[in-house]
């Protein structure tokens, strides 16, 4: 009877096009030789996918398909089935009523799973069908992150029992070796923060002391979420915990400190930048999360429309002169700067930056990192970096005087120069510099372009909809009739790929301001932040609040999140 609904399945796939007789036979072969299950074979073999084969066994026992990253389940139906129970059989709650309980399984066949459940939840079952990865993917998502517990769980652990950690925020002598049984749940649960920090795609982590609490957030798309609350008596240990792994002084809770972490959850390998700093109620900590992957964005990834896009690409082809990004921290100008690296980085040019501090390594660039506790500061090594005969140089910050000094010099004899700068917007980046004190006539001849930038949350590609703004945010905005007519208004609705916010992923969103005789003329006679500005937009510049609006027009974004990080302006 097994080797018949395999059959069916199977059958189903092939009557699909998805597989042929062949790769059949082949796959049942594989499966007696190894001893693994067909649809293991199948997808060992390339053949079909989990969830091809899932949806053949769903149509086969008329069961429903159920595609987890679009359905968001309520917290009153995932507490129907205890997390040990979901974990050890692989199973989810889906929906309930009527006396019974829907789960997502992965095997239709596997009817003592079936029975045990209808035993421990003693309510009557029904099944849907999920491949076994997704569902194991959306318990870490419900649950917590790791087997057998969560830092929910975990939490909830320190908080029923009575264990003492005073001690060890009192002594500060924490060191590795020194990890027993009491400490160890400590050594779990920070490691717990981070992978489920990692699993929400978040790129900070937020260890806030208070009078009562602790209080735990993680920013996910540029926005904080609180998550835990763990009890007061674990910040020592917890602190003790992460300044180990990050090499700094234990004793020390006077002073800032900086150090970096390296981990691995699951496949990937992550860097921490972490800093302390001392507040009335005890050490802070922010661990910024540092993924490789997130700079192997190119140009078009970034978000740049069509006409910017054309001329930033340009602007990076020449040969000198000086190339600002300017925005907040967090606002993306290092994938930004990279995201230009990696276009330009071929054999034949000789690219070197000066980083403070280096976050992320690039082949075939030379990075150096600023050590100011030696002396060895922006200005130093950009002298340094002249008599290397590079094309590129990237300095990481213009922050003082003598730094965008040697940038400019740097650029007027024959090199390209891209740094950064933390003003609001591209046309205050000049004056800026003019304040900073370097000579008009200098930033006039150097600059070639400014382009100012902020990160818009961007709207679940899973849950999105169409959506019909009101009218006020319509004129709050300035947004004609006839441009909302023309308009494809999106907003997601939340599920569960979007951690239910109904946004997925950041863009940015462009301010670029090149220099042209006429600005280089306002700039030479000092001219106000106003009158550069007013001079950029007749120029065809497009601020951050109209690229911003474009995008919200077109469905990327919505209008209320440009509001968040941009300004109408005049």
């Amino acid at each position: 009877m097994a080797a018949k609904k395999k059959g069916d399945y199977t059958e189903i796939l092939v009557r699909q096009g998805i597989i042929s007789l062949e790769q059949l036979a082949e796959a049942v072969e594989m499966a007696e030789e190894s001893g693994m299950t067909l649809p293991d074979a199948l997808s060992r073999l390339g053949y079909a996918s989990g969830e091809d084969v899932m949806r053949a066994m769903a149509e086969q026992h008329n069961c429903e398909y159920v595609h987890l990253s679009e359905v968001v389940i309520p917290p009153s139906v995932v507490e129907l089935v205890p997390e040990s129970v979901a974990r050890e059989n692989a199973v989810l709650p889906l929906s309930e009523g009527d006396g019974r309980l829907k789960v997502i399984v992965s095997d239709p066949d596997d009817y003592e799973t079936i029975d045990k459940l209808r035993f421990i939840l003693n309510c009557q079952i029904e099944i849907a069908l999920a491949p076994r990865e997704a569902i194991l993917e959306a318990i870490n998502r419900h649950y917590g992150q790791t087997v057998g517990e969560s830092a929910d769980s975990m939490l909830q652990e320190f908080t029923d029992t009575a264990i003492d950690f005073t001690e060890t925020e009192e002594d500060g002598d924490f060191a590795e070796d020194d990890i027993d049984e009491t400490s160890a749940p400590i050594v779990r649960l920070v490691h717990l923060m981070i992978s489920e920090a990692v699993q929400l795609r978040a790129s900070d982590i937020h260890i806030e002391p208070f009078e009562d609490r602790i209080r735990v957030r993680y920013r996910i798309d540029g926005v904080l979420i609180e998550r835990d609350s763990p009890p007061r008596r674990l910040l020592g240990a917890i602190l003790s915990r992460v300044k180990i792994l990050s090499k700094l002084d234990i004793a020390e809770r006077r002073r800032t400190q900086d150090g970096r972490i390296k981990v691995t959850i699951g496949e990937k390998e992550l860097d921490l930048r972490v800093s302390v700093i001392p507040t009335n109620h005890g050490q802070s900590v922010v661990m910024r999360i540092l993924d490789k992957d997130s700079i192997k964005v190119g140009l078009r990834q970034l978000g740049f429309s069509e006409d910017d896009y054309r001329r930033f690409t340009g602007l990076i082809q020449r040969p000198n002169g000086i190339i600002l990004v300017t925005g907040p921290t967090g606002s993306g100008k290092t994938t930004s700067l990279y995201a230009a690296l990696n276009e330009l980085n071929t054999p034949d040019k000789k690219i070197i930056t000066a980083e403070d501090p280096v976050e992320y390594y690039l082949p075939g660039v030379n990075q150096v990192e600023v050590r100011h506790d030696i002396g060895l500061d922006f200005a130093r090594v950009i002298r340094a970096m002249l008599r290397q005969a590079p094309n590129i140089i990237l300095v990481g910050e213009m922050r003082d005087l003598e730094t965008a000094q040697m940038g400019i010099q740097a650029s007027l004899t024959g090199h390209l120069v891209f740094s950064t700068l933390h003003t609001n917007d591209a046309p205050s980046a000049i004056t800026r510099l003019v304040d900073m004190g370097v000579p008009a006539y200098l930033v006039s001849s150097s600059v070639v372009a400014i382009m100012g930038q902020r990160l818009v949350r961007v709207v679940c590609q899973k849950c999105k909809q169409s959506d019909t703004p009101p009218q006020s945010l319509l004129d709050a905005a300035g947004i004609s009739a006839e441009m909302a007519a023309n308009a494809t208004f999106a907003r997601g609705r939340g599920c569960g790929s979007c951690q239910g916010s109904g946004f997925r992923g950041r863009l940015a969103i462009f301010e670029l301001l090149i220099m042209s005789s006429k600005l280089r003329e306002l700039t030479f006679n000092e001219a106000s932040t106003e009158d550069l500005r007013r001079t950029a937009l007749a120029e065809g510049m497009k601020t951050l609040y109209m690229d911003g609006i474009s995008k919200a027009l077109r469905g990327v974004t919505t209008v209320e999140e440009v509001f968040r990080v941009a300004k109408k302006g005049d």
